[in-house]
């Protein structure tokens, strides 16, 4: 149960966890899948985005002065050359972005069906689900990845106020949510008319009902704004990342759930002095607590489990490896009925896992494959990879993923795509123990025993309410 409801699943050439001390020391060690199998950093996506402009800026620019020339001009010739060749050149550049985008998606599979900590994998996925965001811009999707790995990964078994910091400040997140514009209307910027624009909320909203107090948390419409005026100044420079944008920050002081911030020149610390005390502050222990439960454990859960992890955030003032610690401990986050439904990202390197892959069945190097075997399957079953439906994220509750169209796309892959992946697979029977352990049934061992190939009897297992749930 440690490996199916706290990590990636069992697998038949990786030793499982003995205790929860294992697993507490495993998350509190070094990051071995990270190492193994690294996601590219967002700086790396500056300069080629500062490249892709200035290609765009000259396509511009040659398609204008090509409009402006005769017909009969001779220097037509040559600037069509110069402008086709200019387009393949932008071509290849974006395909080069797709690449790297792939590369990362095969990264996390790999990570997945590999690591040794399947804790923190979950744990990753998890808090990125809580801050959500990704690039709205096609040029940034490969940089979805590098948010998670830069602001979110660091931080799972660290302080909660240090992740929603890298969080908040992360250019993915400023583009998301539209923050990078944010200009006080009182600001420097507004007063000298030097930049357009108006003050923006959503950060502000975001962070007080879903990254911090919740959606019923103590907080009204007026710390909303306060917050949003205090935030003022947080953007983004397309040629730096992150800027703190002193003339975009509101001036004078701003009262956040009865506290008030800055009254100086403005200056990031105020930020994130609010950020601290927000973190800190008893709804969010209570906020985090009740959805951690739910995630690993059941959408109803156990009212004394809630408690304890709200506990250990309050005592240990939101060391979220404590917290995890609570969790594990807890003899609830335990119990013997089956958990949640595995969401589709989960079910999938699960199964990869339990049917022994390697990183070699995982064909990072042919985008086509990882589209028609991965991506695109994932898709169908309700999850495209780091693009949930909007800033709460991914869905918690099981029926929203067990819709037929879902399930439809489940048992497709699972009847299909193993096979095309691996050619080689293990005896049914020999597998469902394997993966399934003491949650093996009198009717999925017959089903197993009886299928006409490995093919189908593998299928059959992962399709089994016993592997779909955690």
């Amino acid at each position: 149960m440690a490996e199916i409801r706290f990590g990636c699943g069992r697998a038949p050439q990786i030793e499982a966890p003995q205790s929860v001390e294992q697993m507490m020391t495993r998350l509190r060690g070094s990051d071995e899948a990270a190492r193994a199998y690294p996601i590219g950093r967002f700086d790396s996506l500056i300069a080629r985005n500062t490249v892709f402009r200035q290609m765009r800026s000259q396509e511009r620019g040659l398609s204008r002065d090509l409009a402006d020339l005769d017909a009969e001009d001779p220097a037509r010739g040559a600037m069509t050359r110069d402008l086709e060749a200019l387009h393949l050149r932008i071509t290849e550049h974006i395909r080069k972005g797709r690449r790297r985008e792939m590369r990362d998606f095969g990264h996390e599979i790999q990570r997945r069906i590999t690591t040794r900590d399947g804790l923190r994998e979950r744990l990753t996925a998890f808090w990125a689900d809580h801050f959500t965001a990704h690039s709205k811009n096609q040029q940034l999707r490969p940089a979805d990845a590098a948010y998670v790995e830069e602001a979110i990964r660091p931080h799972v078994a660290g302080r909660f106020a240090d992740m929603l910091r890298a969080a908040a400040t992360h250019p993915v997140m400023l583009l998301y949510l539209d923050q990078a514009g944010s200009i006080g209307p009182n600001s420097r910027s507004a007063k000298t008319g030097s930049k357009r624009g108006g003050m923006n909320e959503n950060l502000a909203r975001e962070m007080l009902e879903l990254h911090t107090l919740g959606v019923d948390g103590p907080y009204q419409q007026s710390d909303v704004r306060q917050l949003a005026e205090l935030l003022t100044g947080l953007s983004y420079a397309p040629a730096k990342g992150f800027v703190f944008r002193k003339g975009h920050a509101e001036p004078g002081y701003e009262t956040v759930m009865g506290k008030r911030y800055g009254g100086g020149k403005p200056v990031i610390e105020d930020i994130y002095a609010a950020f601290d005390d927000l973190s800190a502050h008893p709804a969010t222990a209570r906020h985090i607590a009740e959805k951690l439960a739910r995630h690993f454990v059941s959408d109803l859960p156990d009212a004394g489990l809630v408690a304890a992890l709200e506990t250990a955030f309050v005592d240990s003032g939101g060391n979220l490896a404590t917290v995890t610690e609570a969790l594990l401990r807890h003899p609830a986050a335990w119990g013997p009925d089956h958990g949640k439904v595995k969401q589709p990202f989960d079910f999938v390197t699960s199964a990869l896992r339990a049917l022994g892959a390697g990183p070699r069945h995982i064909p990072v190097k042919h985008r086509q494959r990882m589209r028609r075997y991965l991506h695109t399957p994932l898709a169908q079953m309700g999850q495209n990879w780091h693009r949930p439906p909007g800033p709460d994220g991914w869905p918690e509750e099981d029926a929203a993923w067990i819709m037929p169209q879902r399930l439809v796309a489940r048992m497709q892959w699972a009847m299909t795509v193993p096979f095309a992946l691996m050619k080689l697979l293990p005896d049914p029977e020999d597998f469902m123990h394997m993966a399934l352990g003491n949650r093996v049934t009198p009717d999925l061992a017959f089903a197993a025993r009886g299928a006409e190939t490995r093919a189908i009897g593998v299928g059959l297992v992962l399709l089994s309410p016993a592997f779909q749930r955690m």
